[in-house]
């Protein structure tokens, strides 16, 4: 089946979707905000602070609850976000979990893991040859008790903020503005923008310029390729849980979105990484990627999955896919 038209099967009224994306971005942003604004306060009373004087960015929030609390607080905005996406697919589009994540009769575990560790190894590794060929750029910021924390709550909360990136953009949106739109083409140049420019407010573009926005926007189109490619969101989830968790425990930057307490620790000037950290991923490492994909899942048909026309099923009254319990 169509991993698009399986949203016909729901309730994919458009007034469905705007206001399920309403209740999901004020879930997010507002209502998961709130444990992190009730610890900044704490933190500055104890320190007899000003509350007028709350610090705004990364770094100032880092310095004042400290990384590892700060990346406790800021995950667990995704986890509202995406306890909230799930509500909304379940009562408002009576839809299953298993249909907005693939096209598939169930979840395939075994794309996500093959995804993560691919991923995964070949990430550390660009870190590794890039610390060895300038190791100048960087000092070992390795502590074993903090660095152990970190990886607890890597392993248990990073995922929760790259599944709710994927299942917002990959999956509600994609399959929204599929059947509204009734072609692949318009979700996929649409989400990838979307995801690109979500991303404006991280410091890193303020210190690399917008040119990185190539970088966001294509990681965006990449994930949008290999999920309309597979018919399903199963590789996205794997990629991008592993490239978040592997970047959060390898290496950290004053500069960056994710401050951590991981190994290493990037001194060298952000506006020289622009071809290696930007152009190289985008160019040359994803498409060897999407090849990687094609042949281990005998993708074919390019033209029609990418472009295509999204057609209604005629579909018979007894069929609800909204009632598929499967997770």
């Amino acid at each position: 089946m169509d991993y698009i038209k399986q949203a016909f099967y729901a309730k994919h009224d458009v007034w469905r979707y705007i206001v399920g994306l309403l209740i999901i971005l004020v879930a997010w942003q507002f209502v998961g905000a709130i444990p992190l604004m009730i610890a900044l306060v704490l933190a500055i009373v104890k320190q007899g602070g000003d509350l007028n004087n709350t610090p705004t960015d990364i770094a100032g929030l880092v310095d004042l609850l400290g990384q590892n609390s700060f990346l406790v607080l800021m995950l667990i905005s995704f986890l509202i976000g995406l306890i909230s996406l799930f509500l909304v697919v379940k009562f408002i589009h009576k839809q299953s979990f298993t249909s907005l994540t693939t096209a598939r009769a169930k979840v395939d575990w075994k794309r996500v893991f093959f995804s993560f560790f691919l991923w995964g190894i070949i990430s550390s590794a660009m870190v590794i040859l890039d610390y060895q060929l300038t190791p100048e750029d960087y000092v070992w910021n390795f502590d074993l008790q903090k660095f152990l924390v970190l990886a607890v709550i890597g392993i248990v909360l990073l995922p929760f903020q790259t599944s709710f990136e994927e299942y917002l953009f990959r999956g509600y949106l994609m399959q929204g503005i599929g059947v509204i739109a009734r072609n692949r083409w318009l979700p996929l140049v649409i989400t990838s923008v979307i995801f690109g420019v979500m991303h404006i407010a991280n410091p890193e573009v303020e210190k690399l310029g917008y040119v990185i926005m190539v970088y966001y926007i294509g990681t965006g189109f990449f994930l949008g390729i290999i999920t309309l490619m597979d018919e399903g969101m199963e590789l996205a989830l794997g990629f991008h849980a592993a490239n978040n968790l592997f970047t959060a425990l390898l290496v950290t930057a004053d500069w960056t979105a994710l401050q951590t307490d991981s190994i290493l620790k990037d001194i060298s000037e952000p506006g020289e990484m622009a071809l290696g950290e930007i152009f190289v991923p985008v160019f040359i490492v994803f498409p060897i990627l999407l090849f990687i994909f094609s042949i281990m899942y005998k993708w074919n048909n390019w033209k029609d999955r990418l472009f295509g026309k999204v057609e209604a099923p005629e579909l018979d009254i007894t069929t609800d896919i909204g009632n598929d319990t499967n997770v």
